[in-house]
């Protein structure tokens, strides 16, 4: 067997984990990316809170230091700072001691409820012509009550904020998508380019010429399919080897009555005696059944192994066995044979092609009857055995016939060719040897131990 060029050493890796290790590089480099872009985001983000935080707490020590107006009647709301931003909200602040407003900010200390608790809470408050949610911390100083203090926000501050911190995330993400597109396509594409390379060798291969692939490859599921390309270019070739000696035989047995005819009609048309004549016509007649009956079992082969042929089904083998010995009954008398079938009573099932295996039996018993001298007794045996295997054997006591011999091709004719190829075609062996006495020769086909149960309705 001839090999491609392609070849790499080394111990097969796996595929999936190839393309894994890959994928999961890329994702890396894309994750540490996107780290790196939220620690910096987040870093800005606080960095820009905390002076946010510093501006608002600068904006109430200044309303501290300025206030010079009774508490209940608050100044007028002072502009924002310059550098007040979305992360500086403006913080409201009411505090109270001993039940007291000391300092209101805003003029909130009118508009909350009696019955402020400590801690965080969220309160609805009016304003102006609806209402407007607040975010409100309450402490007392003293842990007694004589001092207390509110702080309030507008809760409005923490969807714009988060609407900021949503854009600074966004927007890298963005640039970041098409680049793990780019780079997942460029990662499996590197990770596919063993696959593609053994595709390019596979559409190289010469199976003509009994070209396989090498066994080594870089990744084991890579060297499963080669393996099983391998073993299907060996059956090809098995199979063409086949076909090359099966027409080399047809060839051969059509010959022989061919140039047999071509003789006897030039001696028939040069020889003036009659006798002579009618012998060559009576030979000429011989040769042409002859050649006529390899054509009738290759159309028989070509029918039973055609497309509209039956696919396999259970076949009562002791059925077909007497069917076949039925048939040949005249030409065993004919011939001076003695024809016999020795099978159960009850029926013997196989899987196979009825059509098939009548014809492999036609072939065996017309070989016995045809290659054997007279006087000879050819029997047709169906065996099951004990251990549930199956013999269709056709064998006989021809003196003709050695036991130690092969099957002989060309004087035998096509015949036992046809059965080995329907033996084959079943999956089941095509066995010769001498049987037991009195006989010398016999074929058989053997099913294994295998249970096949009859068809419905049939026992």
């Amino acid at each position: 067997m001839k090999h491609t060029a392609l070849h790499t050493p080394g111990a097969p890796r796996l595929l999936w984990r190839h393309l894994w290790v890959r994928t999961l590089l890329a994702l890396l480099a894309i994750w540490f990316t996107l780290a790196g872009v939220a620690y910096y985001t987040g870093v800005h983000e606080a960095e820009e809170i905390t002076d946010g935080q510093l501006v608002s707490t600068a904006e109430l020590l200044l309303r501290q230091s300025t206030a010079d107006t009774p508490a209940d009647h608050p100044p007028e709301a002072a502009p924002r700072h310059a550098l007040a931003t979305g992360y500086s909200p403006e913080l409201r602040v009411v505090a109270w001691a001993h039940g007291h407003t000391v300092w209101d900010t805003h003029g909130m200390a009118a508009q909350l409820p009696d019955t402020l608790v400590n801690g965080h809470q969220t309160l609805t408050l009016p304003a102006g012509d609806g209402h407007r949610r607040w975010r409100v911390f309450v402490a007392d100083a003293d842990g007694v009550g004589g001092h207390r203090v509110a702080v309030l926000i507008d809760t409005r501050r923490h969807g714009a904020l988060g609407r900021d911190i949503a854009e600074h995330i966004v927007r890298p993400a963005l640039v970041l998508l098409p680049l793990v597109a780019l780079l997942l396509a460029w990662t499996i594409r590197r990770g596919l380019r063993p696959l593609n390379e053994l595709s390019q060798a596979i559409g190289a291969l010469d199976v003509d010429a009994g070209q396989t692939l090498p066994p080594e490859q870089p990744f084991r599921e890579l060297s499963t399919t080669v393996q099983a390309i391998n073993g299907l270019v060996e059956r090809l070739q098995t199979q063409w080897r086949r076909e090359r000696r099966f027409t080399s035989d047809v060839a051969h047995e059509l010959r022989t009555p061919l140039a047999a005819l071509v003789w006897q009609a030039r001696l028939a048309r040069a020889d003036g005696e009659a006798t002579v004549r009618d012998q060559a016509l009576q030979q000429v007649e011989h040769d042409a059944l002859r050649a006529g009956r390899i054509l009738t079992q290759l159309l028989d082969l070509a029918r039973a192994q055609g497309p509209d042929a039956a696919p396999d089904q259970v076949v009562d083998l002791c059925e077909l066995a007497r069917q076949v010995v039925t048939d040949h009954v005249p030409q065993a008398h004919e011939r001076r044979h003695d024809l016999s079938l020795d099978a159960p009573d009850t029926p013997v099932w196989v899987a196979g092609r009825s059509a098939m295996l009548a014809l492999a039996l036609r072939n065996l018993v017309d070989n016995a009857l045809r290659h054997t001298p007279p006087d000879t007794r050819v029997e047709v045996v169906v065996q099951p055995a004990a251990d549930g295997s199956v013999t269709l054997a056709v064998r006989d006591d021809g003196a003709s016939r050695r036991p130690d011999a092969h099957p002989p091709r060309p004087g035998m004719g096509i015949g036992l060719t046809l059965v080995q190829r329907i033996a084959d075609a079943h999956g089941i062996p095509l066995r010769q040897d001498a049987g037991p006495p009195p006989f010398a020769t016999r074929y058989a086909l053997v099913w294994p131990a295998t249970a096949t149960p009859p068809p419905e309705g049939v026992r």
